[in-house]
């Protein structure tokens, strides 16, 4: 059996033989190994054939373990290949493919639990601001992200035999479920000798956020249909330091109701070059969209045209999405993605050039979309607040070119724009100043590699931002402004003196995309170390500058890490 490493996106083992073989008997502990809360009946013939010799069945229709948890596609189909691992469950790869899209359905997610943790399929690298104490902290996230529990609904049961699973595999889990809880977790009256633990602390805990019988399951079993996705969608999608992109993607039928075929032009705002992507997908449960697209043969890392994996979340009413198109051997790489069924009705997609300075006069903006009017006056053109459209440069379906003069006095802040009856909420800032900068992201991870093992890269913007009404910076209230042009460079984190992290580490290119160097020990360092090292990515404003006329600037941290020289992700289950 292998060991899983302490990563932050590392998946704990699901089953095991011994705890599958102790529910059927009882367990060591006898009549508090029972189930007491009520099962979900597994239907499927397939799934009793296949789990049905090691998970014993009742006269309910349940299955023993299976009826008690619900998960994502991506939890099931590595359930399934733990169960081939540890307890040699034969099974093809088509059969497979079927239990996991059957136990999706039944036995899966509602749209609204899916999508606090769809960061997690989306494979995004992000500091989690969802834990709600340092208790949980310890409990769960210190050797995964806090998202890989709650992408499961379990019974209470099922939470305390996940534990002693973990228990039993792991000794650092054991570790940190034996610490104390926090004193602000610690129950009221109770015994300052005898302090809740972690472990205990957390299957109070999780049973209430992450319980097996919801209001939000309950609603989707009910109402849950098949995916009827097929037609044109318009597209607005992000890419870090190449910009925003509009288009349109093409859904066709696939071999099943719930797949599908895809073929997509996205359209760059900033150079206006095209990108044809081509692709298939799987739609799990009603709206978990998992699947793959291509475009052009790919010469650098971050090519837009890189064969990609896509997570997406389709709204319940099957109009809208959001999700992400990623590679690159880390996942680094890809689109933020959101799409809008194409209508017969009007849609507003973009503004550009994007943030406009309160008080100009003339200001030129484009307004992207989907059948939009082909005679507008400039009284059919909301911009917003303080901003009023003086001419109608030209008119198409698909975009309107306008001059505007925006208001010295116009208050700092997102602006909607409407048009014949279409609205596009936040479409552009209005702002005053630029108060200050950051470097995002604030915090990076890049990976050593290029001779055995893959490099992970890392690309960084500039975004500059308004202080809010509050007048103070790095506050809820303050104004993202967007990108700003910005020179870069590296500079020293001074955690080890003298070793010259910059040095070694890698390159960081003007445009602020970094690449890391190889791993191995490398002679020409001090002890020689490998090239992994922290340091600061420094960006300096070329344009904005603070109160004493000195240039904004901003710095991320970033470690350069070793390879991730195994890997436990398992991309191909939602291919």
């Amino acid at each position: 059996m292998k060991r899983l490493p302490v990563t932050k996106f590392g998946l704990a083992a699901l089953f095991s033989a011994s705890v599958v073989f102790a529910q059927a008997d009882g367990g060591p502990d006898g009549a508090t190994m029972k189930e007491t809360e009520a099962g979900i009946p597994v239907a499927d013939p397939l799934v009793k054939e296949k789990c049905g010799t090691c998970h014993t069945g009742d006269d309910k229709g349940n299955l023993s373990r299976i009826s008690w948890v619900r998960t994502t596609p991506e939890g099931w189909a590595q359930a399934i290949k733990r169960m081939v691992r540890l307890n040699g469950l034969s099974i093809t790869p088509e059969e497979s493919r079927a239990i996991v899209k059957s136990l999706s359905s039944s036995h899966g997610l509602a749209p609204e639990e899916a999508r606090t943790v769809m960061y997690l399929p989306e494979k995004r690298t992000l500091d989690e601001t969802n834990i709600p104490n340092e208790t949980m902290r310890g409990a769960c996230a210190a050797c995964h992200s806090y998202a890989q529990p709650l992408s499961w609904r379990r019974s209470k049961l099922e939470w305390k035999q996940l534990q002693d699973l973990h228990v039993a595999l792991y000794s650092q889990a054991d570790a940190q479920y034996r610490r104390p809880a926090e004193d602000s977790e610690q129950p009221v009256g109770r015994d300052p000798k005898d302090k809740l633990t972690r472990g205990e602390y957390a299957l109070t805990y999780l049973p209430k956020v992450a319980g097996l019988h919801t209001p939000e399951w309950a609603a989707w079993s009910a109402r849950q249909r098949n995916p009827r996705l097929a037609g044109q969608w318009l597209v607005v999608a992000s890419v870090p330091g190449k910009g925003r992109f509009i288009g349109e993607l093409d859904v066709a039928p696939g071999k099943a109701a719930d797949e599908f075929t895809t073929s997509a032009t996205l359209r760059s705002l900033t150079d206006g070059g095209t990108i044809s992507r081509s692709g298939t997908g799987i739609v799990y449960a009603g709206y978990s969209w998992r699947g793959s697209s291509k475009g052009n043969a790919a010469a650098k890392p971050d090519d837009l045209g890189s064969a990609a994996r896509e997570a997406m979340w389709f709204a319940p009413d099957q109009q809208s999405a959001q999700g992400r198109w990623f590679w690159g051997d880390y996942q680094e790489f890809g689109y933020d993605v959101k799409l809008v069924r194409a209508t017969a009705a009007p849609a507003i997609l973009a503004v550009t050039p994007g943030p406009v300075k309160a008080g100009t006069k003339g200001v030129r903006l484009r307004i992207l979309g989907h059948n939009l009017p082909a005679s507008p006056t400039a009284a059919d053109i909301d911009l917003g607040a303080g901003v009023a459209v003086t001419k109608i440069v030209s008119a198409s379906p698909k975009e309107l070119v306008v001059t505007a003069d925006v208001a010295a006095g116009a208050a700092s802040g997102q602006r909607d724009v409407a048009i014949a009856g279409a609205v596009l909420e936040q479409a552009y800032p209005v702002f005053h100043r630029i108060d200050y900068i950051k470097a995002t992201p604030e915090t990076a991870l890049a990976r050593l590699g290029g001779v055995k093992f893959p490099k992970g890269y890392q690309q960084f913007e500039a975004i500059g931002y308004e202080n809010g009404l509050d007048g103070k910076p790095n506050t809820a209230d303050d104004i993202a402004v967007g990108p700003v042009e910005a020179d870069w460079a590296m500079q020293e984190f001074m955690s080890v003196y003298y070793d010259d992290d910059t040095k070694y580490v890698g390159a960081l290119s003007p445009a602020a995309f970094f690449t890391p160097s190889t791993e191995g020990p490398n002679p020409q360092r001090r002890f020689g170390r490998n090239n992994y090292g922290e340091v600061w990515v420094v960006a300096t404003a070329r344009h904005e500058k603070d109160k004493f006329g000195k240039p904004l600037s901003a710095r991320s941290y970033m470690v350069v890490t070793v390879p991730a020289y195994q890997k436990w992700d398992q991309p191909e289950v939602s291919r």
